[in-house]
């Protein structure tokens, strides 16, 4: 292995004058006169950023964040010219299945360490040995502390190749990819791509979906509040989005000069977040284990990093890409795909093959009564009722637990070997937006309800190990959202 593709091991460890200009910097501000209307209609309120501030230059610690990262494996390795950082944690558990996740924007690695216990130690956390995977999160090219691309060819499409050579680089002959927001866009194409070894891909934003358009010439109330929900953010709630796939140097300038001005763009992202993070600051009230630090953990990271304006940059790149295979055919999707929907996200939908309204969940502050779990599920814990549930899965709690429990129950439908159909009922996957008819599955042949010799070993009598419930829905049952079998 030459010395630009070997794995190097990596720390963190940021120079004590790079903090000290931070909180200089932050004093330093020339602040704006208050918003003339009392929500963020015109973008992010006074005195939320005046918080922020403050106890970002005076009670935050990076170094506690420094630490943390630093007691995980970290690497970085030369792919395509630029060298690319990731953690790698393997689990303790014997057969765990590899599984490289993506992280998106304004979001970081840093934001998915969390995740790390539940999946790799699962039976620390209410799962079973079966439910464990090794992990492999990366930073995409021009976030965090992967380099800065020098080039403008790195759009989804090439991290998606990228990731694919970084697996095989590890020696996995066989994965699951995952990913959210820029993320999803990265696993989308992993998938079209269809690298060997790749089994199967989940994420929680169907970027054909952010498109509008209602899903049926008589739309559900529930449906038409969920559309209603993204054409509001296409029209008031995307200016970000507008600027960074356009005029992204342009937002670069100041992403790089002021901490706060770094700050407000990367709290002007959705309404939901939006007034999550505006409470967790104004009110001392943490959404879940969405806390001050955590959010401070992840806009530092930018800032010390530098990569506010290439991380901008990667829209643009990727726009320049969607433009020039403007009308060519795309590469079908042929693997399996899990999709899971959270209450709060911009994109909700419906349970595949329901149309009834789920209730609006207590944790949204906006109206969530586009279907979000299967009938008779909490609408807040898509867990597979079978399942043991975990102290971490409550209402009022983050979904990590819950996005551990899907991924849990992709991995098993991957290991028993039904996974051809067994996401394509989970939910539709389609290059249109919602308007197109919901796809179906056919029942497998082979799959884990019938007893047969080459059965894997995780299989027992017709169910899976991870749940108790039978591994494909009887006649009539409703097919649920990313976690049925």
């Amino acid at each position: 292995m030459s010395s630009e593709t070997e794995i190097r091991s990596f720390r963190v460890d940021m120079p004590d004058e790079a903090i000290a200009d931070l909180r200089r910097r932050i004093a330093a501000t020339r602040w704006p006169t208050k918003e003339l209307v009392a929500d963020r209609s015109q973008g992010v309120q006074l005195a939320t950023l005046r918080e922020l501030a403050r106890y970002w230059a005076t009670e935050y610690d990076w170094r506690a964040c420094e630490e943390r990262l630093n007691a995980l494996p970290q690497f970085k390795t030369g792919i395509d010219g630029e060298d690319v950082h990731f953690i790698h944690v393997r689990s303790r558990h014997e057969n765990a299945l590899p599984l490289i996740i993506t992280h998106g924007r304004p979001g970081s690695a840093i934001g998915l360490l969390r995740v790390i216990g539940p999946l790799t130690d699962p039976t620390a956390h209410g799962g079973s040995v079966g439910d464990a995977f090794d992990l492999v999160l990366p930073s995409v090219p021009g976030y965090g502390f992967s380099a800065e691309p020098t080039e403008a060819g790195w759009n989804v499409g090439c991290v998606a190749g990228a990731w694919a050579e970084l697996m095989r680089r590890l020696g996995y002959d066989r994965y699951v990819a995952r990913g959210g927001d820029v993320g999803a866009a990265v696993t989308d194409a992993m998938g079209r791509q269809a690298p060997e070894g790749l089994l199967g891909i989940h994420m929680n934003l169907l970027l054909a979906g952010l498109a509008g358009g209602y899903p049926s010439a008589d739309p559900t109330e529930a449906e038409r509040a969920a559309l209603d929900a993204i054409a509001t953010f296409r029209t008031s709630g995307n200016g970000y989005l507008i600027e960074q796939n356009t005029r992204p140097q342009t937002i670069g300038y100041a992403l790089l000069d002021s901490p706060v001005a770094l700050a407000a763009w990367v709290l002007d992202h959705d309404t939901e977040a939006y007034y999550k993070i505006s409470r967790a600051f104004l009110d001392g009230q943490p959404s879940g284990g969405l806390t001050r630090d955590q959010i401070l953990d992840n806009i530092t990271m930018y800032w010390l990093t530098g990569t506010g304006a290439s991380a901008a940059r990667s829209y643009w790149k990727n726009t320049q890409a969607a433009h020039a295979a403007a009308g060519k055919p795309r590469p079908e999707v042929k693997l399996p795909v899990g999709f899971t929907t959270f209450p709060g996200e911009i994109w909700r939908t419906r349970a595949a093959g329901s149309r009834r309204p789920t209730p609006t969940s207590p944790t949204s502050t906006r109206s969530t009564k586009a279907a979000t779990s299967p009938p008779g599920r909490n609408p807040n814990c898509s867990r597979p009722r079978s399942e043991r549930p975990s102290s971490r899965c409550a209402n009022h709690s983050p979904h990590w637990s819950c996005g551990s429990a899907h991924l849990a129950r992709f991995h098993m439908s991957l290991r028993c070997g039904n996974h051809d159909t067994y996401w394509r009922n989970s939910h539709a996957y389609h290059e249109s937006p919602p308007s197109s008819s919901w796809r179906r599955g056919r029942r497998p042949r082979g799959g884990c309800r019938q007893r047969r010799r080459d059965h894997r070993p995780e299989c027992r009598g017709g169910q899976c190990r991870a749940s108790a419930e039978p591994a494909w829905p009887r006649a009539g049952q409703d097919r649920g959202v990313a976690h049925r079998s």
